[in-house]
């Protein structure tokens, strides 16, 4: 019995490291987008990228706005109450991260570097990030890298309806 257990054992270590190549080239073969369930659409099919070794899934958020309104982020955007982004001091402009904080979750993308205060925060979430979670304090986050989209100066801001855009956002009565 300890023969064949040691057998199986030996077997699937060898195994492993195999079959693990096999998976990694077809996740990077695979032509499929981030699903439903990332909660990315318009991704532009991009697959979903591993979380890196420096990035803690889960980590300490705190959140900031009011006091940058008017200010540009280091990714370029022009930080407004209704911009919904991350501060990371470490991943890349563009970089979506799915944020998750008492059942609720929301995808947004890194427009800022931050957070640098002494409270030792892995995430700076934008004010309307935050209120998207229910967060208004310093919390426990969970967080996961979903994809990257494109940086731009209109990242993080909410989608603009066809009459807004005809009418330069002013409001038709």
């Amino acid at each position: 019995m300890r023969n064949t257990f040691t057998r199986q054992i030996l077997l699937a270590l060898v195994a492993a490291p195999a079959c693990a190549g096999v998976l990694a080239a077809s996740a990077l073969a695979s032509p499929a987008g981030i699903t439903a369930s990332g909660g990315v659409a318009g991704s532009s099919g991009q697959a979903s990228v591993p979380l890196p070794a420096h990035v803690r899934k889960s980590g300490i958020a705190t959140w900031f706005g009011p006091g940058f309104y008017g200010q540009t982020t280091a990714c370029g955007q022009t930080l407004t109450p209704a911009v919904v982004g991350v501060a990371n001091r470490t991943l890349p402009c563009g970089t979506l991260v799915k944020v998750s904080y008492r059942g609720r979750r929301v995808t947004v993308p890194v427009i800022d570097r931050g957070p640098y205060g002494p409270n030792g925060a892995d995430w700076d979430l934008t004010s309307e990030a935050a209120r998207t979670l229910g967060v208004t304090d310093t919390v426990r986050i969970s967080a996961r890298i979903v994809g990257k989209v494109p940086n731009s100066p209109l990242l993080g801001l909410p989608p603009v309806s066809p009459l807004a855009a005809a009418t330069g956002g002013a409001a038709v009565s």
